[in-house]
């Protein structure tokens, strides 16, 4: 019985690969808004994020997700980062 092929994805704040279900995703829509999408299908530009605190850290801190994304990211969706990365430990 073949294995069946587990996506990866390299997380923005600590630059290690781990499988897509394990990272948060950040995405901009092709019409410039920015969101989070924890389903993982949202149409557009992409970066993927451990839910920890160090990793969203790093990528704030050295501004990864933004030169990603290509634009500007608000504090409101920091926040909301932070809240579903502090839900996220909850649940584990």
């Amino acid at each position: 019985m073949r294995k069946k092929h587990v996506p990866m994805r390299t997380c923005v704040g600590c630059r290690t690969s781990a499988p897509k279900r394990e990272l948060i995703r950040v995405v901009r829509s092709p019409a410039g808004e920015v969101s989070l999408d924890l389903v993982g299908k949202s149409p557009g530009r992409g970066v993927y994020i451990h839910p920890t605190e160090g990793c969203l850290e790093s990528a704030v801190k050295g501004r990864q997700i933004q030169r990603a994304l290509e634009t500007p990211i608000s504090d409101e969706l920091l926040e909301d980062l932070k809240r579903v990365l502090h839900e996220k430990q909850d649940q584990q």
